[in-house]
């Protein structure tokens, strides 16, 4: 017998639809066709339990002993999803190889994840005095309902007009005192669809003069606003780039559509926020972590309507369901945290690169230090580049000095002309940024007798020491802490010393320094939510010398007024690090600090300490720029066959058992080798991860490299289930990293 059947994704972590029975009963006249419903969720049967799931395909089958489920109930009678969200997500189940319905999930609020109805409708109330006989009579009895007469009353208020029952309710009438005056027939309910808006967003200010590279940025993107084209616009820090974002959308927004920014961090927004706010008479909606699950259903809803017309959002932002899309930019592109670390591990860049493409609209990559990704896009004429080489109104270029710490007697860190130039800084009545990417007092608590460091019980790491707000030991990586030992475990000596420099430990020294300067720090132990970042650059507006100490928080793309000198205490770590992409991001980190320096009138200038000053890929940072750097890195990752020149994929094991993850996927390389056909495909390792043990588990990597990517996912599309249902996975934690950012 033929009957409408339905694949649905679940949010479980196995791969694969599950058929379901679709009851004609569910279906509407104009849904007859079951085509309609994909987007739709539903809520299905699923062994014991019950879960929402979302109808992803359709069709008719013979089920002849074939034993189907029926689904309980079709939550939504129109997609939740427009068509172009819908091909994003399932392209993103594709391409990295995650459960769909996993998927689908990380896209909704988790009220609509957990079923709560959703429809576009508005609920209204009016007064029932014509349809109702018994009018007066109901009247008089609300005598003995003081509070239904005292909502009736408001009710009143609004003559024969429908009242929006948010508007009610905001007035003090409770939904049961509606739902008993309707009962009584004095008021009756109606319900009106959501318009979508098609009202110009104006301007609140007029756009600032852009110079001609501006100008010349805007006239490209705003000359092709009607199909797809990827924009690097490549500017220096300070040069004006967000004007250009601004004044390009500006056609957008008049044409009546959407815009989406997507931001690398949450402690961008506020200053976002404020400045297209400034531009812009529309409300600004934004989508991060840290809102509640009403407030991100509320913003979801806003989107899914059209009225939300300027929407800037973190990582997850991409997935927003915007029917009127008109643009599409990415801030600070390079960022490394538009990548998801785990469980879903995409790229938001790239899904904002395909969203556009589906949707037909141009896509702004913003930054002033280009991924090498997107660098060798723009080199293949894939992404046109937009350069800003000059910084706006006034602004002058930084100077950048290395500075050789090798032999040189230290205060803090600080090497004592580094010392002298933050005291004339500070004389100037002028803001200093010193920046160290280490959080804490010091990185090792050294035992002096024997050498002994207090290492972490959970990881292969050192424990951090802290002395704020109390003395404790912390590990970066599990976050394990605990008080610091007595006396030494190995010869019992109570003589500990600090070893190394953590933010903390420098901010003791300054203020040793300057004990009657402002002083303020920035890192996860003092800055962790959006107030945080408000009250921070309010008391740098209202201080004149100041000092600002921080870590990588800092370099996000913040603008901070006055700041004339930027100090980099350590510029080494990043370039002698195993991970093939260390030196690209310490250089991006570097140039990011240095960028908030001289963004006013007055110029700035940036102290570079290192160890190494003679390091070639330093210099020619420092000395050609950016641009030389790049070019230098993409010829290194060429010869010898590194992204971006190979795609990638990384296997990740991990157990509680010591050797078991590499034992693992050494089984599944062998079940990997027969599809591996040098040099179209290469497989290193397996290996132990970097840090073989975090958080008491062991961890393993499998690294596959392919000059085309059609072959590397055909392969991992044959091998990657078998590899899951191998009896020995049993007990680890087995994923796939599609083109992974961090082999950490």
């Amino acid at each position: 017998m033929a009957i409408s059947i339905v694949q649905v994704a679940l949010p479980i972590a196995v791969h694969g639809l599950f058929d379901y029975i679709l009851p004609s009963n569910m279906l509407t006249d104009q849904q007859a066709n079951t085509q309609h419903l994909t987007g739709c969720r539903v809520r299905v049967p699923f062994g014991s339990q019950v879960k929402i799931g979302v109808i992803v395909a359709n069709g008719s089958s013979d089920v002849a002993g074939k034993p189907l489920k029926s689904i309980i109930e079709l939550i939504d009678q129109t997609p939740l999803f427009d068509p172009s969200v819908l091909q994003t997500l399932l392209w993103a189940g594709r391409y990295y190889h995650h459960p769909l319905g996993e998927v689908f999930n990380t896209a909704l609020p988790t009220a609509l994840a957990q079923g709560k109805t959703f429809n576009l409708l508005h609920s209204y109330w009016q007064v029932n005095q014509q349809g109702n006989p018994s009018f007066a009579a109901e009247l008089i009895k609300l005598n003995r309902a003081p509070q239904q007469k005292k909502a009736f009353a408001i009710m009143q208020l609004h003559d024969n007009t429908p009242a929006p029952e948010s508007a009610l309710l905001q007035m003090g009438i409770t939904r049961p005192q509606l739902a008993a005056l309707e009962q009584r027939g004095l008021i009756v309910h109606c319900s009106q669809a959501v318009a979508t808006p098609n009202t110009p967003v104006e301007l609140r200010e007029l756009p600032l003069n852009a110079n001609p590279e501006q100008h010349a940025a805007i006239s490209h993107i705003q000359s092709n606003l009607q199909h797809y084209k990827a924009y690097l616009l490549y500017g220096l820090t300070g040069s004006g780039k967000t004007e250009v974002y601004l004044q390009a959308m500006q056609s957008v927004l008049e044409a009546g559509k959407q815009v989406l920014i997507l931001v690398p961090e949450i402690g961008l927004t506020p200053q976002t926020i404020a400045r297209f706010s400034a531009r812009f008479n529309s409300p600004i909606y934004t989508l991060h972590s840290q809102m509640t699950n009403f407030q991100r259903f509320k913003t979801w809803e806003q989107c899914h309507t059209g009225h939300a017309r300027i929407i800037i959002g973190t990582r997850s932002a991409v997935f927003a369901p915007l029917p009127k899309l008109g643009m599409v930019i990415v801030d600070e592109e390079h960022d490394l945290s538009f990548k998801q670390q785990d469980s879903f591990r995409y790229h938001a860049r790239e899904l904002a690169m395909y969203r556009a493409m589906v949707q037909k609209i141009p896509i702004v990559l913003g930054t002033a230090t280009p991924s090498l990704e997107i660098q060798h896009l723009a080199n293949q004429g894939k992404v046109h580049t937009l350069a800003l080489n000059t910084r706006a109104g006034a602004a002058h270029l930084n100077t950048m000095h290395l500075l050789d710490m090798r032999g040189q007697p230290r205060q803090g860190g600080m090497l004592a002309s580094v010392v002298n130039t933050i005291r004339e800084t500070l004389k100037r009545k002028e803001k200093v940024l010193v920046f160290l990417n280490r959080r804490g007092y010091a990185p090792i608590l050294l035992c002096e007798s024997c050498g002994w460091q207090v290492d972490c019980p959970r990881c292969d790491a050192k424990l951090t020491y802290h002395t704020s707000p109390q003395v404790y030991l912390h590990c970066h990586h599990c976050l394990y802490k605990c008080a610091p030992p007595p006396s030494c475990l190995n010869c019992q000596s109570t003589v500990f010393n600090p070893l190394g420099l953590g933010t903390a430990r420098v901010e003791e020294t300054l203020h040793q320094l300057f004990p009657s300067t402002a002083l303020i720090r920035v890192d996860r132990d003092t800055t962790k939510t959006a107030s945080n970042w408000d009250s921070l650059y309010e008391t740098l507006a209202q201080t004149d010398a100041a000092i600002l100490l921080g870590t990588q928080m800092l370099a996000k793309g913040h603008h901070f007024p006055d700041i004339t000198l930027v100090v980099i205490l350590d510029a080494d770590g990043g370039f002698y690090s195993s991970d093939y992409r260390a030196a690209e991001r310490s250089a991006q980190l570097i140039l990011q600090v240095a960028g908030r320096a001289g963004r006013g009138n007055k110029k700035g200038q940036v102290l570079i300490q290192t160890w190494q000053p003679d390091n070639p890929l330093l210099q020619t940072l420092v000395v050609q720029g950016y641009a030389a750097f790049s070019e230098l890195l993409l010829l290194e990752r060429k010869e010898t066959g590194l992204p971006p020149f190979r795609f990638s994929a990384l296997i990740r094991a991990e157990s509680q058992v010591q050797n078991k993850a590499e034992e693992f996927l050494n089984e599944a390389a062998a079940m990997i080798a027969p599809y591996v056909q040098p040099p179209a495909v290469e497989q290193w390792g397996p290996v132990p991860a970097p840090m073989v043990k975090k958080g008491g588990i062991y961890r393993a990597h499998l690294l596959l490299f392919s000059s085309d990517r059609n072959t590397l996912h055909n392969l991992i599309q044959t091998v990657w289930q078998p590899i899951l249902n191998h009896p020995s996975r049993r007990g680890l934690r087995v994923s796939i990293d599609i083109d992974p950012q961090s082999i950490a």
